[in-house]
């Protein structure tokens, strides 16, 4: 598989672009702010349907339009798939197969799957667990898709709970007054018709929790197969890669998580009501959802000392680009064929040692989009179609352009 393609309408900085694209290697090569970064973007975002670098459509759109257009022709097994985007701030956003109109954009979905690695990405180790987070939800759904109606389900019934917490805290807590009870109801009896309509929240919250819980599980005992061997191979050997669930549940069901079991579902949801009940009191005291997979991280350590706060800044970008490389080679050998492998500005962060042993790991990868300020960052042996981005001009070079 891979993008033959890559059109843009209003996107970013762009008006319009065309950008060829095909197997092997493809380079971008343009100082800062030229809009190379919005091409590794754009083509990230047709595979994941967001953006490494913005949680929100708005700043996708070019600034004074109302929508932007991303297209991608993906060849797969000599057919090629017209996939189409548009980006509706404040609005729903709509999609196309082949331009024929699907009821929901996550319809398209596994048509395009990437792999992106970024500057931004350094907050997979040293930033909150939020980043880790999205990183395994987002591996889940380029995995199986179906996963993304799944998450979007379960992230909707955790704001209605967490809302349903904050309005009615006061009266949940002991002694609380609350909010003036419904006419002819006591105070009482408005209490324990929230406690009843917290029930069913609970039970929602932990059926669909236990899925994605599940699913999160099982992925990253996939990926650990992966995980140390690629970090090695970035580092050069310098210690061993680990990643642990950390779980929002019950210190028992926690520490079998941690050790790498995976229980079964209906485990797991009993497990996410008990924790709820534990925490009963404090969530009416704050007034927030305390458990579920929202509330959890992925603990990385190297050797016996937690990453964050302990790795150096080579170290965490070995770690950092060794969970892409290990979700990579999960991907590629789940579906086997390669994923598109986006690099955004990574081989500058990384001294020759450590580029050359990169270089070599995604010298077989069928198709690689690499964007970097200086082509003489780039490794030689990474040979493929070269572009010059100034300006948003985008110019093909036969080889290496000159600095």
């Amino acid at each position: 598989m891979f993008v033959r393609h890559l059109s843009l309408i209003d996107f970013r900085s762009y008006p319009a672009a065309e950008v060829p694209l095909g197997p092997g290697v493809t380079t971008l090569v343009g100082l800062n702010g030229q809009g190379k970064t919005n091409i590794a973007e754009a083509l990230g975002y047709l595979a994941t349907l967001s953006s490494h670098r913005v949680s929100t459509d708005q700043p996708l759109v070019r600034f004074g339009a109302s929508q932007a257009i991303v297209r991608g022709g993906v060849v797969r097994d000599g057919r090629e798939t017209l996939v189409e985007l548009e980006i509706n701030p404040g609005k729903a956003n709509r999609a196309r197969l082949n331009r024929s109109p699907v009821p929901r954009p996550r319809e398209v979905l596994g048509q395009v799957r990437s792999v992106l690695f970024a500057p931004e990405d350094l907050a997979l180790v040293k930033g909150d667990p939020a980043a880790r987070r999205r990183f395994l939800d987002e591996l889940l759904v380029q995995r199986q898709p179906r996963w993304a109606a799944v998450r979007a389900d379960y992230d909707r019934i955790v704001k209605q709970r967490s809302a349903l917490l904050k309005q009615s805290a006061p009266m949940l807590r002991r002694g609380g007054r609350g909010r003036r009870p419904a006419e002819g109801a006591s105070a009482e009896e408005a209490r324990e018709s929230v406690l009843h309509t917290l029930h069913v929240w609970d039970g929602h919250l932990a059926g669909l929790g236990a899925q994605l819980l599940y699913a999160r599980l099982r992925l990253l005992r996939d990926l650990r197969t992966h995980l140390d061997h690629a970090y090695r191979e970035v580092s050069g050997g310098a210690g061993e890669a680990l990643a642990t669930y950390r779980a929002s549940l019950t210190q028992g069901l926690n520490a079998r998580i941690a050790a790498g079991e995976v229980p079964e579902i209906d485990e797991l949801s009993a497990g996410i009501v008990a924790a709820l009940a534990e925490v009963q009191a404090n969530e009416f005291e704050r007034g927030q959802c305390l458990v579920g997979p929202h509330r959890d991280d992925l603990v990385l350590a190297l050797g016996e000392m937690p990453a964050k706060g302990y790795a150096s800044h080579g170290e965490s970008w070995s770690f950092a680009l060794g969970l892409k490389l290990a979700a990579y080679q999960l991907l590629r050998t789940d579906l086997g064929t390669d994923p598109v492998l986006i690099l955004d500005d990574v081989f500058a962060e990384l001294d020759s040692g450590r580029r050359e042993r990169l270089a070599a790991l995604i010298g077989d990868c069928e198709q690689v989009l690499i964007t970097a300020a200086v082509a003489d960052d780039i490794p030689k042996s990474l040979a493929g179609q070269w572009f010059s981005v100034t300006k948003g001009e985008i110019t093909a070079y036969p080889e290496a352009p000159d600095e």
